[in-house]
């Protein structure tokens, strides 16, 4: 195409008297537009390689271009007026030989502006140049993270149609101005056969460059998860760019090419890009009907979930026409299913915690793997807020069993915690909360050593907190439900202190001022001897993780002891040395250190001791503990 198109001779011309007003018209401009021609398509001895300057519409020839294309158009009007007065002219075969001829190059011209501009929507190109016109006249940059939480940013501009990607500034308008011209003289279905040929394989391409290929519901149910998780995040990746600049690209494009025909514009841009965004969009409706979707599974399908969510809106006006209903209908149906996939996992999660019926007790009353697991799970999930309050919106608990009155947080205004919480959401989290901790209340029962069942209650249940404050759970769930329960940590924390330093604290004078004869205070400081030391032996391998609940502990029991001590110790001190050297073992001074090596020292506080106590029983596990949840994506994590 354009370097040997079909010119004939013009026939003779008639003496100028005989010549009408219609005719001389149509005369000039075949004069202009054969010039035109023969100089854009007739080779140049010269001509050793094909420079920019050797086309119409080029920097240095654009004027020309403009002149040609408004020469073509009156040609055309002033064919029409010469059919009406002089229909059987022989000028007008001519013409017409000749508006081919210019169609022809106008043609060629068009297919070569849209491939040596392909780079307007090169997926690999992240720098968004501004198309120089007045509809394009800012700029957006959108680059993509190959990190590991597989983060997009955009620098968002104030107009949407100014994130069309630029290579030529005036390549877009030139396109435009020859398929004005094309459409206004009847060659539109030349015109768009070669945009659509040419837009289509860039789509089809960028698609493929960005990893999405066609895959069908059996391939991707054969597939393993390992493969399937890293085409969920190939897929993660691609649909933000295909959606906002791609397909929106495109948009703009056909748009701005085609504004003279709206029909135009929808049937060349959705027969462009249609088959190539159901295939994108199809992917997760796929994925979300594999048949093991365990729980951990979940964060991926809310990844996919809260990238088309955040994207709807986008689709919606990028595909607004009737033609594009399948497209958006593909992607609310991708929605629903991975809704129901969450659903569905989420049930699963909450129905593993109702069966858990292991044995082994944590040594040392640390925080039980459970505890670990289920706050990990549910604190990834309150990350994804948004997608969970639309997906989870007519959630309703599934347990069969009301969950025992222990396990509510004491008080009249809390009967159930639907009475307690708004959204749906919430009331759920609340309600899986609670079977954790009645699974754990349950765990409690076989330590032997009824102060460490409560020190145990008191590491898991502060350790939920701790999840909840740390996290998008305090949103879900509320501060009142955060201090409530702290407030259970203590009563948990106060029964442990009463258990494991009752009888050592018993010992301690009520009023130390109090006259006391030689051998009483001996056999006080006898007795307390032996049971701060039995105490503290048995507590040498029960641990408390939590550095907050560990400090609140040493301090509340340490006050306790050595208030009363040092002024009973000051009193009677001369008798008991005199007596015995060996009663002061255990001075105010001592026993204070003797806590803080109990609580902060390396035998037992910072729950890394996995040592078994008097008091514990049987089984494995640790308190330090981890759980192998791990979040998968989103949010990066969501």
């Amino acid at each position: 195409m354009g370097k040997h198109l079909f010119r004939s001779s013009p026939p003779p011309e008639k003496q100028t008297a005989h010549l009408t007003l219609a005719e001389s018209a149509v005369q000039e401009c075949m004069s202009s537009i054969n010039a035109v021609i023969s100089k854009w398509t007739t080779p140049t001895p010269s001509s050793t390689s094909s420079s920019e300057d050797e086309f119409l519409f080029s920097t240095n020839s654009r004027r020309e271009a403009e002149e040609f294309v408004e020469a073509v158009r009156h040609l055309q009007s002033t064919m029409h007026r010469l059919v009406s007065v002089s229909p059987s002219s022989d000028k007008l075969i001519y013409a017409q030989n000749l508006m081919q001829s210019a169609m022809k190059l106008l043609e060629s011209e068009f297919y070569r502006v849209l491939k040596a501009n392909r780079e307007y929507l090169d997926p690999e190109c992240v720098s968004v140049r501004s198309c120089k016109s007045s509809r394009f006249t800012t700029s957006t940059t959108v680059s993509v993270s190959d990190s590991e939480d597989e983060s997009t940013s955009y620098e968002e501009t104030t107009e949407e149609e100014h994130r069309f990607s630029g290579g030529d500034a005036d390549a877009m308008d030139d396109l435009k101005m020859i398929a004005d011209c094309m459409i206004s003289t009847g060659y539109a279905k030349e015109c768009v056969r070669v945009y659509k040929t040419v837009r289509r394989s860039i789509v089809d391409e960028t698609l493929y460059n960005l990893g999405m290929e066609r895959l069908t519901l059996h391939q991707i149910q054969k597939m393993e998860w390992e493969v399937l998780e890293s085409k969920i995040r190939t897929w993660l990746k691609a649909v933000k760019l295909a959606v906002r600049s791609l397909f929106f690209g495109e948009r703009i494009l056909a748009d701005h090419v085609f504004s003279s025909s709206g029909p135009i514009v929808e049937s060349s841009f959705t027969e462009i890009t249609q088959e190539g965004a159901l295939i994108l969009f199809t992917f997760p409706e796929y994925a979300a009907k594999i048949k093991k979707l365990t729980p951990e599974k979940m964060f991926r399908f809310l990844d996919m979930y809260e990238a088309l969510a955040n994207l709807f809106v986008e689709i919606e006006s990028i595909f607004y026409f009737e033609s594009g209903a399948p497209v958006r209908s593909q992607v609310i149906n991708s929605l629903a299913r991975l809704g129901d996939a969450a659903r569905s996992m989420m049930n699963d999660f909450e129905s593993a915690i109702q069966k858990e019926t292991s044995k082994t007790t944590v040594v040392g009353g640390g925080v039980h793997p459970l505890t670990r697991y289920v706050m990990n799970y549910l604190s990834f999930l309150a990350d994804y807020d948004e997608s969970i309050a639309a997906i989870f919106e007519n959630w309703q608990p599934t347990v069969a069993v009301p969950l025992p009155d222990s396990l509510y947080i004491s008080g009249g205004d809390e009967a159930h915690p639907a009475d307690l919480y708004s959204s749906p959401v919430s009331v759920r989290i609340a309600w899986v909360i609670l079977l954790t901790l009645c699974k754990i209340d349950g765990k409690a029962q076989p330590y032997k050593d009824v102060a460490l069942a409560y020190l145990f209650l008191a590491n898991n249940l502060q350790y939920v907190v701790v999840k909840v404050r740390s996290s998008n759970l305090k949103l879900l769930l509320g501060d009142d439900w955060v201090v409530k329960h702290e407030a259970k940590v203590k009563l948990y924390a106060d029964k442990f202190e009463k258990l494991a330093w009752g009888k050592v604290l018993d010992l301690v004078p009520e009023n130390p001022k109090e006259e006391m004869s030689p051998e009483e205070a001996k056999e006080l400081v006898g007795r307390f001897n032996d049971e701060f030391e039995t105490s503290y032996r048995k507590q040498t391998s029960w641990v408390i993780p939590d550095p907050k609940l560990r400090d609140q502990i040493k301090i509340s029991v340490s006050q306790k002891l050595t208030l009363g001590c040092n002024e009973f110790h000051r009193l009677n001190r001369s008798g008991l040395v005199g007596a015995n050297e060996a009663l002061l073992r255990y001075t105010p001074e001592d026993i204070g250190n003797y806590l803080s090596d109990l609580y902060f020292g390396s035998r037992g506080g910072s729950g890394s001791v996995s040592t078994k106590g008097s008091g514990s029983g049987s089984g494995s596990g640790t308190g330090s503990s981890t759980t192998g949840i791990s979040r998968g994506g989103g949010r990066s994590s969501h």
